[in-house]
């Protein structure tokens, strides 16, 4: 007969000790990584410190445990009292919980999120304080760069706006004015020939007429700048193909639009950023590109739609730095960004410059004011 000591065969150990609450409490907070969890006694001195508050705050328990807890705050706070009030605050309501900069072991700020609760034994005598401390740097960051995307897109939007209602000013009222004082100048002709006036007197008047053709030129481009007409008329493929016959007129260098004829079928908001787009391309090719032709293609897909400017100019040195402020990327970045599209860039010494985007097809439906989160 076996012995008692000995186990039969497939017989199973005998169940560990069951851990004590206080080593479960103790794994459990040494486990967590994400936040500094630690413990002060009832005059704020630290008496134990987690892996968490470690990563967090940079100190060894060795470096840290017996200091006071002041030492996270910043010159500002312990100036004003901060870390004993908020210690009073909560042994008086239990709990505090507060937001604000706090300081690493190698001097550096984060952003914190801190919890202090106050520990106290069964007949209510304070014993210390737990404190919990998350880093909340990240996603403070993250939340400004999304204020900074609202406020950009808000104030892109209100700037259209405005260019829209300053050149239809120009067009209605100043180029009215224009037809009316040129009409005017050819009534005064009129009159100068009913009464045999000199030649030269009626020669002025087709100067001025001259003047006043130049000055309704000069403003139906600058209207045209500003706001096209057409993009609100017509839509992004009219706009477009306006945009490209204008450029050839202006720089001599033959441009061309394709555009599918669905690529209307976006939002306002879209297709001025997608115009714009393409008119800062078209603005960089005439300043650096040398080129000859650029094309334009605005193709609209089931999942977005692709938008392809090419040049067959000098092109970019494959050994040159890149400079993000160049040739006016950082303009069309954004933009592409605010539709929250992706941009490329590939060029070839020699063998011109090609610029192409996608976009997702939620950001054509979707209108400026609401933001990726939101729609997410």
């Amino acid at each position: 007969m076996a012995s008692s000591n000995e186990r039969m065969p497939g017989a199973q150990s005998p169940p560990s000790p069951e851990i004590a609450i206080e080593d479960r409490h103790r794994l459990l907070i040494d486990a967590v990584r994400d936040y500094a969890i630690f413990m002060l006694d009832p005059s704020g001195r630290i008496t134990s410190w987690n892996p968490g508050a470690q990563r967090i705050k940079g100190y060894t328990p060795d470096e840290i445990i017996g200091r006071h807890f002041s030492t996270f705050y910043t010159p500002d706070d312990i100036a004003a009292n901060k870390p004993a009030r908020e210690l009073e605050l909560a042994s008086t309501a239990g709990r505090v919980e507060d937001e604000g900069w706090r300081v690493r072991r190698d001097g550096s700020r984060f952003w914190a999120n801190v919890v202090i609760s106050a520990v106290r034994d069964e007949s209510g005598t304070l014993l210390g304080f737990a404190k919990v401390t998350r880093d909340m740097t990240e996603r403070t960051r993250l939340a400004a760069l999304e204020r900074a995307s609202e406020v950009s897109t808000q104030m892109q939007v209100a700037r259209e706006n405005e260019q829209k209602r300053i050149a239809r000013e120009l067009h209605d009222d100043l180029g009215q004015q224009l037809t009316a004082l040129k009409m005017s100048v050819a009534l005064l002709e009129g009159r100068l020939r009913s009464h045999d006036a000199p030649a030269a007197r009626i020669e002025e008047t087709h100067e001025l007429k001259a003047q006043i053709d130049a000055m309704a030129a000069s403003l139906r481009r600058i209207a045209s700048d500003l706001r096209p007409p057409m993009l609100d008329d017509l839509g992004l493929s009219a706009a477009l193909e306006w945009l490209a016959e204008d450029f050839t007129r202006r720089y001599g260098v033959h441009a061309t639009a394709q555009v599918t004829p669905n690529a209307d079928d976006i939002n306002e908001f879209a297709a001025t950023t997608i115009f714009r787009i393409v008119q800062e391309a078209l603005t960089n090719v005439a300043r650096h590109a040398q080129a000859r032709n650029v094309s334009i293609d605005v193709t609209r897909t089931e999942g977005g739609c692709t938008v392809s400017i090419v040049d067959d100019g000098i092109g970019v040195p494959a050994d040159a730095v890149p400079k993000p402020r160049s040739f006016g990327l950082l303009g069309m970045r954004e933009r592409v960004r605010q539709l929250e599209g992706s941009i490329a860039f590939q060029s070839t010494h020699g063998a011109g410059f090609r610029i192409a985007i996608v976009f997702p097809e939620r950001s054509l439906t979707r209108g400026p004011d609401e933001s990726p989160a939101s729609s997410g």
